[in-house]
């Protein structure tokens, strides 16, 4: 059955090494038991019952505008939107643009988050993280949901949803924030780019695309409905594909193929330009704690940009695999092990994306209670760990000296940069200080463990 195969897998793995089986634990449940890629290794019945959940099935038939940024006459397109930039497989998996090219590639492809997906590519998963940092690679991100919100209201309702202060952000720059629920509780989190003053765009998780979609629309509707609020329009980029470039060779590679200088262009940037002919949105951001870029290309030019960035460039494709494994080593949130509906941003040590002039009033949802947790101090908080027993696992126990259970594991995995075991997770306040001694019980076998500044691994974002 699944669960056979999914022990018979991770027996397998270890006996090999551990490399790929640490990471993949590591993924946890990110999405859900469907998204997880171990569940599934060797067990065809479970990769073909890996359909979407029917929680996630879109219901309207509205064709997305071919435009960049739909005009104000464009159709509304909302939060119903059935995407085309993914066809499904006959596991009731989508696929991307790029799937024949992962394969051609020799990608290994696994489930995750109802997509088929590249785990890893020839390379092992150890030395494509240590070749992203040394010299860069490309990693399709096209599951991630793109959108842009626009009209006169635009600022001041994504503002009513999410921590960050969009509006003080200068044109073409963004920042990572929060979307709440009225617990103060993370619905997800979200990079978001004030391209001007009645626009913005913004990326969300793959697994949470349709919450999210459900719960901006849902509060859109609202807002166009309030008389004076400003009309605001929702567009989801189906008829775009999303790849990431990484790594000290991203920007030489990239340079290639635009016509400005990209040395003026830093982290939190965003532009629109064409990449190599083809009208794209560049932001210059990642999810490694590298130099890069994420770039929204045309559906029909994902191939030919993909090509380019590779000839003579030196960057190799990347898969998830890679991509956990440096997001840990940056100390980086994933939705759904390390963040979640029951997760504040101030639990999660992401305080600082709460902006200034936000704390005046506190008026999006959640606020109130995400306020009185920063006046009277979280009970618990997100930590980093480098462990000296063997890996520790999500919901692997942490314990005190004295041993108290207090906390637990969200993501864990070996290091290929830093050759160490490193976890994040959350513990009681008090236990949260940098050189806590405590230990992680892995397997009902305890290992010492001591708390860490995070990032494990230092990032090298293009700053000013």
């Amino acid at each position: 059955d699944a669960r056979g195969g999914r022990q018979g897998a991770w027996r397998r793995a270890r006996r090999r090494g551990g490399g790929m089986a640490t990471v993949l634990s590591a993924m946890g449940r990110g999405a859900g038991r469907w998204a997880n890629p171990l569940w599934f290794l060797g067990s065809p019945a479970a990769l073909a019952s890996a359909a979407t959940p029917a929680s996630a099935t879109l219901t309207a038939s509205v064709t997305p505008s071919a435009a960049a940024f739909p005009s104000e006459g464009a159709p509304h397109i909302g939060w119903r939107v059935v995407g085309t930039r993914h066809a499904s497989t006959d596991a009731g998996l989508k696929k991307t643009v790029l799937h024949d090219f992962h394969l051609k590639h020799g990608a290994k492809m696994v489930p995750f988050a109802g997509y088929s997906m590249p785990i890893k590519y020839e390379d092992s998963i150890m030395d494509s993280t240590t070749h992203c940092r040394s010299v860069g690679s490309i990693f399709d991100v096209s599951h991630m949901c793109g959108m842009t919100i626009k009209g006169a209201g635009a600022i001041p309702f994504i503002e009513s949803l999410v921590v960050g202060d969009i509006q003080s952000l200068a044109d073409n720059t963004g920042c990572l924030s929060v979307i709440t629920n009225k617990n103060g509780g993370s619905i997800d989190d979200t990079v978001i780019t004030k391209v001007n003053d009645g626009q913005i765009y913004m990326v969300v998780n793959a697994g949470c695309r349709e919450k999210d979609l459900a719960h901006i629309g849902s509060h859109l509707d609202q807002w166009n409905s309030k008389s004076g609020a400003g009309d605001v329009s929702l567009h989801v980029h189906d008829e775009r594909f999303l790849v990431a470039v990484q790594g000290p060779a991203a920007a030489a590679a990239l340079q290639k193929l635009v016509n400005f200088d990209l040395s003026g262009m830093y982290f939190g940037s965003f532009k629109v330009t064409g990449v190599n002919g083809h009208e794209s949105f560049i932001t210059r951001t990642g999810y490694t704690g590298e130099d890069g870029f994420e770039i929204s290309i045309p559906n029909g030019a994902a191939l030919d940009v993909m090509e380019a960035l590779l000839d003579g460039s030196g960057l190799k494709l990347a898969g998830l695999g890679a991509r956990d494994s440096l997001r840990l080593e940056a100390g980086l949130c994933l939705y759904g092990n390390d963040l979640n509906m029951d997760i504040s941003p101030i639990e999660a040590g992401l305080t600082w994306t709460i902006g200034k002039r936000r704390r005046e009033k506190w008026d999006f949802v959640g606020g109130d209670i995400i306020k009185k947790q920063l006046e009277e101090g979280a009970k618990r908080r997100r930590i980093g760990l480098v462990c000296s027993g063997a890996p520790a696992r999500q919901h692997s126990p942490i314990v005190s000296p004295e041993g108290e259970v207090v906390g637990e594991v969200t993501s864990g995995a070996f290091s290929p940069c830093l050759k160490k075991n490193i976890a994040m997770g959350y513990v009681k306040k008090g236990f949260h200080k940098a050189g806590t001694q405590l230990q992680v019980s892995v397997r009902n076998k305890l290992g010492d463990a001591v708390v860490t500044k995070m990032p494990f691994v230092e990032t090298k974002y293009y700053r000013k």
